[in-house]
C-alpha cells in the first residue's frame, strides 16, 4: 500500500474514536516510550484525541485509504497558543504546529506520515505562518529522521520534560 492510495482530510466526529485507538496503539508500542500505566493522562488524551478539535484553530487530520480505512492521524494547530504542550512552544508567534502524529503499523514505510506532515505544512503556508513547531522523543526515531529529512531543525529552546520524559523541539522556517 503506497501513499497514492491515501488522501488527507479532517476526521469526521464518528472517526474520532478510531483515530484515538490508533494513536494509543502506536504510542504504547514505541520502544522506550512510557506505557499507559506510567502516563495515564497522556494516553487518555490520545484515546480522546477528537476532543482537541474543540480548541480554537485545532484540527484532527487523518490519512484515509480510498476504502475508508484510517492509516494515520495528526493534530494540526493553527496558532501555537493552542498547542497544549509544556515548555515555551505556546509562546511562539506567527507559528503553527502539529503533534500526536501516528501511522498504523500496517502502512508504515509507505509515505503516510509524510503525507500528513505535508498537509500540516500546506495549512501553515496557507495561513501565512513563518514557522512550524513540533516535538518528539528519543523513542520516536523514525519520526525524528523524517522531520530532519524534511528540513526541520532541532531547537533546544523548545525542549521540556513531561514528567521524566525528555521532549525535544524542532522548527521548520517557512
Amino acid at each position: 500500500m503506497d501513499v497514492q492510495q491515501h488522501f488527507v482530510r479532517n476526521a469526521r466526529p464518528e472517526e474520532f474514536e478510531k483515530a484515538g485507538k490508533l494513536l494509543v496503539r502506536v504510542y504504547s508500542q514505541l520502544e522506550g516510550f512510557p506505557k499507559p500505566s506510567e502516563m495515564p493522562d497522556y494516553y487518555k488524551m490520545l484515546a480522546n484525541v477528537g476532543l482537541l478539535t474543540q480548541n480554537p484553530e485545532t484540527e484532527l487530520l487523518v490519512a484515509v485509504s480510498f476504502l475508508g480505512e484510517i492509516a494515520g492521524a495528526v493534530v494540526y494547530i493553527g496558532d501555537m497558543k493552542y498547542y497544549g504542550s509544556g515548555g515555551t512552544a505556546t509562546q511562539e508567534k506567527n507559528a503553527s504546529g502539529f503533534r500526536l502524529l501516528g501511522v498504523d503499523e500496517a502502512t508504515r514505510g509507505h509515505g503516510v506520515g509524510r503525507l500528513l506532515i505535508n498537509e500540516c505544512m500546506r495549512k501553515a503556508r496557507e495561513a501565512k505562518q513563518k514557522q512550524v513547531i513540533i516535538h518528539t522523543t528519543r523513542s520516536m526515531q523514525t519520526a525524528w529522521k523524517i522531520y530532519e529529512n524534511m528540513g526541520f531543525k532541532r531547537s533546544a529552546d523548545l525542549d521540556f520534560l513531561q514528567g521524566n520524559l525528555e521532549v525535544f523541539g524542532f522548527r521548520f522556517m517557512l
